[in-house]
């Protein structure tokens, strides 16, 4: 019996399975494609902005932000930006550029979350509608049903299980996955921002109170 056989045997369940199977696949594929282009070596890219930055080189700073081209260069360089207009404006700036970008980084993860959740439901739906299948065939038959009567509402029973869990177990493992990456990348953008912030009130410019924080 081939997949198809055996697919068209869960009953109509199957294609809203089918369909959070197709979003998940998706929404995997385009997170791993955001991911590997955020990836940044910290320490590489600090040597660079703090070389710059020592010799009050901002523009030298921005166009090393403009060229790496991840999430943690765009917040530092929509902070830059705001260099001449004083410490305030700079961390604002960073705050906010922070929350898009991490916006960014989590987009579709709520949806993977719902689908690792909905999935085995649909599977248990799928149950109960077998079920109850292979008893309107028993009661059809007046209880003298043979297991081959049964047999399509056992089919439609555990094969809307099976996949439910096939799809929901996998979504759940990566959407722990995207989301622990994703707060490695929080922390350095963090750590990143919080040495930019360090220079510039060493400098002397664009100075950062004591107690200011950036909250990302």
């Amino acid at each position: 019996m081939d997949l198809l056989s055996i697919f068209l045997k869960g009953g109509w369940i199957m294609y809203l399975i089918l369909a959070c199977s197709l979003i998940a696949v998706a929404i995997i594929i385009e997170k791993f494609i955001v991911l590997k282009k955020a990836k940044v070596n910290v320490p590489a890219f600090l040597v660079r902005i703090r070389t710059m930055l020592k010799k009050k080189d901002i523009d030298g700073a921005i166009a090393i932000c403009i060229a790496d081209r991840t999430p943690v260069s765009n917040i530092v360089k929509k902070g830059l930006k705001k260099y001449r207009h004083g410490h305030q404006r700079v961390v604002e700036a960073i705050e906010s550029a922070g929350r898009q970008e991490i916006a960014k980084l989590e987009k579709g993860l709520p949806i993977l979350a719902s689908i690792s959740g909905i999935a085995p439901l649909l599977g248990f739906l799928g149950t109960v509608t077998g079920m109850i299948t292979a008893f309107m065939k028993i009661q059809e038959l007046q209880g003298s049903a043979n297991p081959a009567d049964l047999a399509g509402g056992i089919w439609e029973a555990l094969i809307t299980t099976a996949f439910g869990l096939i799809v929901g177990i996998p979504a759940l493992a990566f959407y722990n996955y995207f989301v622990s990456a994703i707060s490695k990348l929080v922390m350095d953008i963090e750590l990143v921002t919080t040495d930019v912030i360090d220079i510039l009130e060493d400098s002397g410019k664009g100075t950062i109170e004591d107690d200011e924080e950036i909250n990302i």
